[in-house]
């Protein structure tokens, strides 16, 4: 884990019925917008995933985020959300942010990279750059046609109901890590439920239909070895975008949770390098 100083959370309100925080740098130069995966929450940025929270903070940009919808501090039933819905929410945060002078960047994880992907997509304003790890923005490939099209019907008639259990044993290949998941009691650790899975593989249809036009710099880290996102729809993304910038780094042998992986501190490097180099060295400067 990278070495970093202490930082404290203030509340922060996005606009959406959400628990919003942000950190706050010293001298900060930018601000980055984090949004976390699937079932976890975003206080695991602080303590887990490198630091990523201090780790930007001391790097010069102010950080804001929020458990989404069902997840952490947040209310709404466990886990159960409509991905659209979480995408509005993004929106909202991000036009919070407008309000303030220092230019922003988004952060999405896995589901938390999908809302992300098609936030920035689909309203590019205010945005001077994306980063997103392990997102999921191919969802359903494996999956029979007739699931696929019963899914829309199973969301509205059991929303609720746990439809696909996600192996906790790929996240990552260090034991430590795993267990850290796994006692966590903010982390939830059931089945994706019918509603979150449907609107999952609708959205990430609808996203094909949108990214060709995004023209944001933009890194994508994703494990060759994933198996609960596909690194193969962040390579689609890569070559779909229009951005002129555009990067993959793809981690051999990875994991979904890259920076909670044997490669951590390299990849978690590697969005920190990405970050200091585009954004301004301070307020006002280039």
């Amino acid at each position: 884990m990278l070495k970093h100083v202490n930082v404290s959370a203030h509340v922060w309100a996005t606009g959406a019925p959400v628990e919003g925080r942000t950190w706050k740098a010293a001298n900060p130069r930018a601000a980055v917008l984090l949004t976390h995966g699937f079932g976890e929450h975003l206080g695991r940025y602080v303590s887990h995933y490198q630091g990523l929270i201090p780790a930007l903070v001391n790097l010069g940009f102010d950080v804001y985020g929020y458990d989404q919808r069902g997840h952490g501090q947040s209310l709404g039933r466990r886990a159960v959300v409509n991905v659209e819905t979480l995408v509005r929410d993004h929106l909202m945060a991000r036009e919070q942010l407008r309000r303030q002078p220092l230019p922003v960047y988004v952060l999405g994880h896995s589901l938390g990279g999908l809302v992300t992907a098609l936030s920035a997509a689909r309203d590019p304003r205010g945005l001077s750059g994306l980063v997103l790890s392990s997102p999921a923005l191919l969802v359903g490939e494996g999956e029979s046609a007739l699931k696929r099209h019963a899914a829309p019907l199973l969301a509205r008639l059991a929303p609720s109901l746990p439809v696909t259990a996600l192996d906790t044993a790929g996240l990552s290949q260090l034991p430590d890590a795993i267990s850290a998941y796994q006692s966590d009691p903010q982390v939830y650790q059931g089945k994706v439920p019918a509603l979150t899975a449907a609107s999952m593989l609708q959205a990430s249809r609808q996203g094909w239909k949108v990214y060709p036009d995004l023209k944001l710099p933009t890194l994508v880290v994703h494990g060759s070895e994933d198996q609960i996102t596909a690194p193969a729809g962040s390579q689609r993304f890569l070559e779909t975008i229009a951005s002129t910038d555009k990067t993959l780094h793809t981690v051999e042998g990875g994991y979904h949770e890259l920076l909670n992986d044997t490669a951590g501190a390299e990849t978690v490097r590697v969005i920190l390098d990405w970050l200091d180099e585009r954004a301004p060295q301070q307020l006002g400067g280039s």
